[in-house]
C-alpha cells in the first residue's frame, strides 16, 4: 500500500513540474470575454491592431463577366467548355503571379537526354 502512495506522489509531482512554466515563457492566456483581460498587464506596450486588408473592387475581375455567362450557356456544350476554360486560364494566370519558387529550388529538366519513367 506504502509502494503505491508513494508511486502516486512521484506521479503527481512530475505532472505538477509539466503544469507550471517558467516565468520567462509566459504565453498568451485564452480568455472568454468576462472579467478582466489577463493578457493585458500594466506594464506591456499597448498591441497595435491588425487592419483586414481591403479587398480590391469587383470590377477589376475578369472572370466575373465569365462567370456570369457561364450560368445562362448549356452546361458542357462546346461555348460552355470555352467560357470554363477562359475562366480556370485568368484563375492559373493569376495565382502564377501571387505563387512565388525560388530559382535555385527548382531544378531545369535535364537537356538532350530522353528521360523515362523507368527504374533502373
Amino acid at each position: 500500500m506504502m509502494r503505491h502512495v508513494f508511486v502516486l506522489l512521484i506521479f503527481c509531482a512530475a505532472l505538477l513540474g509539466c503544469a507550471v512554466a517558467p516565468a520567462q515563457e509566459r504565453r498568451p492566456i485564452a480568455w472568454d470575454g468576462l472579467g478582466r483581460d489577463p493578457n493585458k498587464s500594466l506594464n506591456r506596450a499597448p498591441v497595435a491592431k491588425r487592419r483586414a486588408p481591403v479587398p480590391a473592387p469587383a470590377a477589376s475581375d475578369p472572370n466575373q463577366e465569365r462567370e456570369r455567362v457561364l450560368g445562362t450557356l448549356r452546361p458542357y456544350s462546346e461555348a460552355w467548355w470555352a467560357v470554363y476554360d477562359a475562366i480556370e486560364a485568368e484563375r492559373d494566370k493569376q495565382l502564377g503571379t501571387k505563387l512565388v519558387i525560388c530559382p535555385s529550388c527548382v531544378q531545369p529538366p535535364p537537356q538532350g537526354e530522353d528521360v523515362t519513367g523507368s527504374i533502373r
